[in-house]
């Protein structure tokens, strides 16, 4: 589902291998405390790719409707695979996001994965298999499994 790495995340990974002089190096997003919810790893929806550039675009506006990204941080794990030359990492449990109070503005067809609660660092993006209708009432949920980050 969010195959694919964006620039920055790219770039940092490389470095952090390399060790290259010419940058920082990656450090990963700092490991949910259970009292600070800006803490760990977020998951957006978008109602269209929000591509590899990291400008936030096309992500569910927030205005009327309730929505904030889910931090994929609490109280959640992953699992991890590796088949053929292919590592997956999948979540364990259910990622709930708060309920509408007001429809989105579009169908959600992407998400992404953030190292930040707002702004942040975009690390992966990709789309849905099915596009979703958020209608006021809905509460949007990623099923356990079905959020996979694949690497070959």
């Amino acid at each position: 589902m969010a195959n694919n790495a964006s620039d920055y995340l790219e770039l940092k990974v490389l470095k952090h291998i390399f060790k290259n002089n010419g940058g920082a190096e990656f450090t990963p997003p700092a490991a949910n405390s259970g009292n600070n919810d800006s803490d760990g790893i977020f998951v957006s929806l978008h109602t269209g790719s929000p591509a590899d550039a990291n400008d936030g675009s096309n992500e569910v506006s927030a205005s009327g409707t309730a929505y904030a990204r889910s931090n994929a941080s609490d109280a959640l794990t992953f699992s991890f695979t590796q088949s053929s030359g292919t590592t997956t990492a999948a979540n364990v449990q259910a990622i709930p996001f708060p309920q509408a109070t007001a429809n989105y503005n579009a169908q959600v067809t992407h998400i992404g994965v953030y190292d930040a609660l707002t702004g942040g660092n975009l690390l992966f993006h990709g789309a849905l298999t099915v596009a979703k209708t958020v209608t006021t009432g809905d509460t949007f949920q990623i099923n356990a499994g079905a959020l996979t980050i694949t690497l070959e």
